[in-house]
């Protein structure tokens, strides 16, 4: 099976009302949020890669998710598997850098030891305000926008692999930044709001989908860095890496027509009637990708 394909067949078990037919990212318990996210080495980090950005980014994700639903975090819980004691001890004081910068301390966890790559776990809780917007709630006439930054990630995980570039997109990689705050003042206003983990195409289409209609982006109306557009251009097959690259941890949200955001945020594009995902570059029509972003498939 594949992701999606094994999250049907868990809807036909016994689901708690918090769970909300698991069409989010998170659950919900009154007003605590709750979400889980795995990062596994080789998948979602390198081998190479320094132990205390493993550490951070375990982390890091797990507070985007709580981000999109303004959630502010309350404590985590760790599954963590036993190594070499090196690695473990600079995994703790990434961990503990982490937890102080984000604002999110350790309640508890479980340790097992293994051998071979690791797969690393942390369960997120967090406290929301009064309106915790889904991914489901976009409706037709609403705009799309984008708080945060696309397709720095992607081409840090390049540099990480040996390919030359700046520190800036590296650390977008290994260290991405939550947008806690930034969730927080949307709540209130965002019809529907997720993070872009997978790739901003795919999430959208996802938040499409999840809120039965379709979706256009322009591709021009990304919001990418100047690291990134000096590092790999600004042509339509860059906008194109930047949309389906992933990692980013922006966050993707929908408004009425006519309503400004409260935050940083660009539009890129706009709910309609006709589903699906239809993508142009300044207004011309773009054909999809092959693959529209990251999806866990069957080996």
């Amino acid at each position: 099976m594949n992701e999606a394909d094994f999250i049907a067949a868990l809807r036909g078990l016994p689901l708690h009302a918090g769970a909300g037919d698991l069409t989010d990212d998170t659950a919900r318990l009154g007003d605590l949020i709750l979400t889980k996210d795995l990062i596994a080495e080789g998948v979602h980090y390198l081998p190479i890669d320094p132990p205390g950005d493993v550490a951070w980014k375990l982390m890091a994700v797990n507070l985007s998710d709580l981000a999109a639903k303004g959630a502010a975090p309350v404590g985590a819980l760790l599954g963590y598997p036993l190594g070499d004691d090196e690695w473990d001890h600079a995994f703790l004081t990434g961990l503990g850098d982490a937890a102080m910068a984000l604002g999110c301390p350790l309640l508890g966890g479980d340790t097992i030891r293994v051998d071979g790559p690791r797969t690393l776990s942390l369960t997120a809780i967090g406290r929301a305000g009064p309106h915790v917007p889904l991914r489901r709630g976009a409706r037709p006439r609403d705009r799309l926008w984008v708080a945060g930054i696309v397709g720095d990630a992607a081409l840090g995980l390049s540099i990480a692999r040996g390919q030359a570039g700046p520190d800036a997109l590296l650390n977008a990689y290994r260290r991405p930044i939550p947008l806690l705050g930034e969730g927080r003042v949307l709540a209130s206003v965002a019809t529907a709001m997720m993070d872009v983990s997978d790739g901003l195409l795919i999430d959208a289409d996802r938040m499409a989908t999840a809120s039965g209609c379709g979706v256009t982006i322009d591709l021009s109306a990304l919001p990418r860095s100047p690291a990134a557009i000096a590092h790999d251009g600004d042509s339509r097959a860059a906008r194109l890496r930047a949309a389906t690259g992933g990692d980013d941890y922006a966050l993707l949200f929908a408004l009425p027509d006519g309503v400004a955001p409260p935050v940083d945020a660009r539009c890129i594009g706009a709910f309609g009637h006709a589903p699906g995902l239809h993508v142009t570059d300044s207004g011309t029509p773009v054909g999809l990708p092959e693959n529209l972003g990251w999806v866990h498939a069957s080996r």
